[in-house]
Order: C-alpha cells, then structure tokens, then sequence
C-alpha cells in the first residue's frame, strides 16, 4: 500500500490522469442524466401514437357530427309541413263531415263550407301562405302571370281582372295570380 504522500506525489507528477477522472465521473454522470438516443425514440414515437389516436378520435367525431347533420336536415326537409299537414286535417274532417249529412239543405251545406274555408284561411295565415289578389295594381312580373292584355280606361299594365288568385308563402311566390291587364286605348 501506498501512503498518503506518496500519492500526493504521483498526482502532481501526473497531473493529467487526475484530470481524466474527473471526466469520466461527469460523462457517466450525464449518460444518467440524459436519456439515450433509443429512449428519446421510444418516447417520440409513443408520442406521436397518441397524437395519432387523437386524431383519429377527432376525425371519427367529425364525420359523425356531419353525418348528424345531415340526418336532421334530411328529416327537416321531410316533416317540414307536419304543422300545416295537421292544420289541413280539420280542414277535410269538415269537408267529410259535409258530405256524409244524409239530408243537407242549401242553407246548411253553405254555412258548413263558410266555416270549412275559415278554418283553412286560418291554418293560411298561421303558415303565412298569402293570397295575392292584385286587382288594381301594377302588373309585375313577379307575382303575376298575364293571359291577356284589353283595352281599358286602367292606365296602361295595370290589373284589371284575376282570373285566378296567387299566394306566396312568407316572401317566396307559390303560384302567381292570373291576370288581365289592361293595354293604352289605341285612338
């Protein structure tokens, strides 16, 4: 065994092997500190699995919330006039009513479709599904549909006869009204 002094000599003799331990000390010690190069990928690619399977679970979401969508619309589109269709129902329920009396007089059969037609000016105006009856306007275009033009002391494209109503539902034309229209008198 060496004494203590004798190793103090050696290492101011040899002062570089002092140096190296050190060295080795602190690369080991950062070998620990540091994962390796296989550790790093191991961990990037769990990473990038689970962005993956993110994604996945985002992109599945997605195309249900879309094919959701268009479930509703697609039922939106088909029951879109079930209120009207329910309002409509009282509407015959009279009709029938009408006809299945045994012995209707005159009298009855005319206030029975009054009230008929009152019913469905209702189930009408709770829909907004106006008439348009232009009697006295101006001809446009495009809420009517001109079948003839006549002579007329009427200025010159205004309405003079409907032969057929037209309604509108909200702002959009259903069935334009059938009009007359008047033309300038030729002198």
């Amino acid at each position: 065994m060496q004494s203590n002094t004798e190793q103090n000599n050696m290492q101011q003799e040899n002062p570089t092997q002092q140096e190296q331990t050190p060295g080795k000390t602190d690369s080991k010690h950062a070998s620990e500190i540091m994962p390796s190069l296989e550790e790093m990928l191991k961990q990037s690619e769990l990473l990038a699995q689970e962005h993956h399977d993110a994604w996945l679970r985002a992109k599945a979401e997605a195309d249900n919330i879309r094919k959701r969508a268009q479930h509703d619309v697609a039922n939106a589109h088909k029951y879109a006039i079930d209120g009207f269709a329910t309002e409509l129902l009282a509407v015959k329920d009279s009709l029938e009513a009408a006809l299945a009396s045994d012995a209707p007089s005159i009298e009855n059969l005319k206030s029975g479709v009054e009230l008929t037609l009152k019913q469905l000016n209702a189930a009408f105006d709770k829909y907004s599904l106006a008439e348009i009856h232009p009697l006295g306007e101006k001809f446009d275009p495009h809420k009517h549909q001109a079948i003839s033009m006549v002579e007329a002391d009427a200025e010159s494209n205004t309405v003079v006869a409907v032969l057929q109503k037209g309604y509108q539902l909200h702002d959009r034309v259903v069935r334009p009204a059938l009009v007359t229209v008047a033309k300038a008198k030729n002198s």
